[in-house]
């Protein structure tokens, strides 16, 4: 069973976490502030700590995106985790503006690996228990 919507989700995933990663370089050069600092300007603070968000979520967001197309199908994955990839950049968007404005997002990708997790643990007990 091919995974092609699957693995241009997570193609996508990488390269809008590639793009943050810019962000993170362009906003230093606009403050002026280089590696290895990391604090000084909140701009940069809030850029780098959005960034660092993504890498930290992209752990439980990418097995639970392939676990799930493997119990639920390519598609279904596929669209899920292109909700999760819009929740991270409208959660970038929103950091990047105000700290307090990352809610929104946050709260549209961590449903969406919420059901990709759920949804790909229930369905992993229910085959083994089904098999067993």
């Amino acid at each position: 069973m091919p995974f092609h919507a699957s693995a241009i989700v997570t193609l996508v995933a990488v390269l809008v976490y590639f793009g943050m990663a810019a962000q993170v370089a362009r906003t230093r050069v606009q403050v002026g502030i280089f590696a290895p600092v990391m604090t000084g300007d909140a701009r940069l603070e809030r850029t780098v700590r959005a960034h660092t968000n993504t890498l930290e979520w992209l752990p439980i967001f990418l097995p639970s995106l392939w676990l799930f197309a493997v119990y639920w199908g390519d598609l279904a994955a596929a669209s899920v985790g292109a909700v999760w990839i819009v929740g991270r950049i409208v959660y970038f968007l929103g950091y990047l503006a105000d700290a307090a404005k990352r809610t929104p997002g946050f709260f549209i990708q961590a449903s969406a690996v919420g059901v990709l997790l759920f949804g790909a643990l229930g369905r992993a007990v229910y085959v083994y228990a089904i098999q067993a």
